[in-house]
């Protein structure tokens, strides 16, 4: 059921300049009645295109953690990590192994490909998890390149696990697309989206049915239970979005 909980997406953009998709996962309306935490966690694009400027945003924000979702050779940034705020690396790709990506690489960049990787690849959801749970005091941010499917997929599971409404989880994820669009046109690269529409289309679905359908059935601790995240761990990362839960 939605509220006043669930924020205009106005109230949740950051703009953290040489970013494009920024986003607090505060405000959001779920099972228990109360809405997430504002300033826990941080979506976002690129981190390494902060200018000095963006880096001050973050920090105003209160982010103290970096969790980048990307493999190592990704990371080119244009500054040094600021004092004061530690980075993590859980490199979701890498993580999925080559078996993974023989199977379901051609659903990389689409929400067709969040439930195999998370039937197939328990011991990465475990790995982001337990990054968060153990991330130091502070805000957090998890990003990756475009901040929309790696992060879309982290941003599921950690929502589906403080129990946000399915319905305000897919539209968080959407948010996304009209964000980093005109990035490939800066960048010079083709527009992703005509791949991600053809390979949806011959799915015979839309993004958020695959986005319902990931969710469907899903039961996040008992998944993370499963691939090894202790009850400690589950509830330190829900409590970053539910404090006291």
């Amino acid at each position: 059921m939605r509220t006043d909980a669930l924020t205009t997406t106005e109230d949740r953009t950051l703009a953290w300049d040489g970013c494009l998709n920024v986003r607090d996962l505060g405000g959001l309306p779920t099972a228990s009645g109360r809405p997430t935490a504002r300033g826990a966690i941080a979506r976002a694009d690129n981190l390494d295109r902060l200018t000095r400027e963006g880096w001050g945003a973050l920090l105003d924000h209160g982010v103290r953690t970096v969790v980048d979702l990307r493999n190592a050779e990704e990371y080119k940034p244009l500054l040094p990590l600021p004092e004061g705020v530690e980075l993590v690396r859980v490199p979701l790709d890498e993580l999925a192994g080559p078996a993974w990506w023989r199977t379901h690489g051609r659903l990389d960049g689409t929400p067709l490909a969040f439930r195999p990787y998370l039937e197939h690849c328990p011991h990465a959801a475990a790995a982001l998890v337990t990054a968060i749970a153990d991330a130091r005091p502070g805000g957090l941010v998890v990003h990756c390149g475009a901040g929309r499917d790696r992060t879309g997929l982290a941003a599921l599971l950690l929502l589906a696990l403080a129990g946000v409404d399915r319905a305000a989880i897919a539209e968080d994820y959407l948010l996304s697309g009209p964000n980093i669009r005109p990035l490939y046109g800066m960048l010079g690269l083709p527009d992703p989206y005509r791949r991600i529409d053809a390979v949806l289309a011959e799915a015979g679905t839309t993004a958020e049915a695959a986005l319902e359908a990931t969710l469907e059935g899903l039961d996040p601790t008992g998944y993370l239970l499963a691939a090894g995240v202790t009850p400690a761990r589950i509830a330190a990362a829900r409590s970053r979005l539910l404090p006291g839960a």
